[in-house]
């Protein structure tokens, strides 16, 4: 997979309407999505992959052979990667992770109350909130998809404790103002 940073398109909030119907056709009962990632910030140069949370009670309550009906690709059951200093039991780290077969989408399956369910909302709420952190985010994302477009897991080794710094300050934003997780999009 080659790493393209686009600038922002208005499409993505359409594209994840259109994919929030399906997703929700095949979400467990009391289930519930958000616009999450780069894609749901307004003005973050993004890969053009719409990337969704479904959050649910529990892992064991979703159906695979809907989501595959669907139009979504089954891939093994993940862990997210745990912010250094940190020491989280596996369960606050579990997902399940779908692809898209039709428009670029990743559809993350996380359970509520999680850390992982809560660190993908906060940081999307923080970056819609800091536009600096922002700007600085989508430049290391532009320079390292520049720089190294055909190394994927380097990109992520660079990206993903970006975003633990980003988060420090974001749960330091969050204490302040009183953040809670908001409703679903």
């Amino acid at each position: 997979m080659r790493i393209e940073i686009e600038e922002p398109r208005q499409s993505w909030v359409e594209d994840f309407a259109i994919l929030k119907s399906a997703i929700m056709g095949a979400a467990p009962a009391g289930a519930y999505l958000h616009h999450i990632g780069s894609t749901a910030v307004p003005g973050l140069p993004a890969k053009n992959i719409v990337d969704i949370q479904l959050t649910v009670n529990d892992l064991a309550d979703v159906d695979a052979d809907a989501f595959e009906e669907a139009g979504f690709e089954r891939r093994p059951i993940l862990i997210d990667h745990c912010p250094p200093g940190l020491d989280l039991p596996e369960g606050d780290l579990r997902k399940a992770f779908y692809r898209s077969k039709g428009r670029p989408a990743n559809l993350h399956i996380r359970e509520k109350g999680r850390f992982n369910q809560r660190y993908s909302l906060l940081c999307r709420d923080f970056l819609r909130a800091h536009p600096i952190a922002a700007g600085a985010y989508a430049l290391i994302k532009q320079r390292l998809a520049q720089r190294f477009p055909d190394d994927v897991d380097f990109y992520y080794d660079i990206k993903d404790p970006v975003f633990d710094i980003i988060m420090d300050g974001a749960n330091d934003w969050a204490k302040l103002i009183g953040w809670s997780e908001p409703p679903g999009d």
